[in-house]
């Protein structure tokens, strides 16, 4: 027995010596110190040895299991040390190095636009409104004049979810919903996103952006809209902008516009980015249509107003002369940073 225990001591203690991960002393401890390791295998096997020798065997059993229990602790607290010490070199920070640079976001084209339309309208008493971009036909076409049937209600143009909901091809209904809760006078601009099923291109996508505006009161003219985007242009595009309105034709207004700014890259004298004309389209508008008053309950007798409709991607494209709008979507850093 005693030289069982004295192999069992010596093959532990090389064991542990020769160790190199404090995961493999725990193996060791398992495998000596363990319920089921050698020497608990050992104490078991006492009632083999004489009752005189028994004394003397448990206490070679302790002392052997004092001698490996120490020496796994010594060779533990001697590996932690290691370990520590290999780790607080890989952590040394060298403070002679360059530091990390911090790249930090900014805002996107299209909302450095939007901002600065919204302080322009808020500027002259507008107020800011949101919408549902999942809308009812109704609000989206009937309720704008737009009756079944009208070639702007094709399945080609707008995302149909079914007969009743699609997607808002515009965000003119905001304007109708806020003529339904509120009474005039109204003065408001409402930015929001739109679908139309358009192929994408350099000037085209299937989802961008755009702020509606509407004001409706009584003694509104056609004057009033002519000035207040007069100072909404020169505002945007610099004092010496000069406005020109076309005449044109929506549903929802009559009379009806499409306005131009002169070209604020070549102050009017034609070049590449006004294709020579020396004028550049940005928006549609017109007196809100009587028949849009009616929906609302709001008598044209009494009421007049205004409405009129911006691009937000064309704003910016014009704003950063940017030619493809295809760059305001892709992500790409080199691109944005500029901004």
């Amino acid at each position: 027995m005693k030289e069982k225990l004295e192999q069992i001591r010596q093959a532990a203690l090389e064991r542990i010596v020769a160790s190199d991960a404090l995961e493999t002393l725990n193996e060791i401890r398992v495998a000596y110190l363990g319920k089921k390791g050698e020497l608990t295998s050992v104490l078991k096997s006492m009632k083999e040895v004489s009752v005189e020798e028994r004394p003397k065997v448990g206490q070679m059993v302790n002392e052997t299991r004092a001698v490996i229990e120490a020496k796994l602790e010594e060779t533990k607290a001697r590996l932690a040390k290691k370990a520590r010490e290999e780790k607080l070199k890989k952590e040394v920070i060298d403070v002679t190095l360059p530091a990390k640079k911090n790249h930090v976001g900014h805002k996107h084209p299209n909302m450095i636009a939007l901002e600065e339309v919204e302080r322009i309208f808020v500027g002259m008493g507008y107020e800011v409104v949101e919408g549902p971009e999942v809308e009812y036909d109704y609000y989206n076409f009937e309720a704008l004049n737009i009756p079944k049937g009208h070639p702007a209600r094709d399945e080609q143009d707008t995302f149909y979810v079914d007969d009743r909901i699609l997607l808002r091809s515009q965000t003119s209904p905001v304007q109708v919903r806020t003529m339904e809760k509120s009474r005039p006078p109204i003065r408001i601009i409402a930015p929001g996103r739109v679908f139309r099923s358009d192929e994408v291109d350099a000037t085209h996508s299937p989802s961008f952006h755009q702020i509606e505006g509407l004001v409706i009161d009584r003694h509104i003219t056609f004057a009033d809209l002519k000035g207040t985007l007069e100072v909404f242009a020169k505002e945007l595009f610099g004092e010496d902008t000069r406005v020109k309105f076309r005449p044109h034709h929506f549903p929802f207004t009559e009379p009806s516009a499409e306005v131009d700014v002169s070209c604020f890259k070549c102050h009017g004298k034609g070049c590449r980015f006004c294709k020579g004309s020396g004028w550049i389209e940005i928006l549609g508008c017109g007196m809100v249509h009587p028949n849009v008053l009616r929906m609302c309950n709001i008598n044209p007798e009494e009421y007049s107003g205004f409405a009129f409709g911006v691009g937000l991607e064309r704003i910016a494209l014009l704003k950063y002369e940017i030619d493809d709008m295809r760059l305001l979507y892709e992500n790409d850093i080199r691109f944005l940073k500029q901004f």
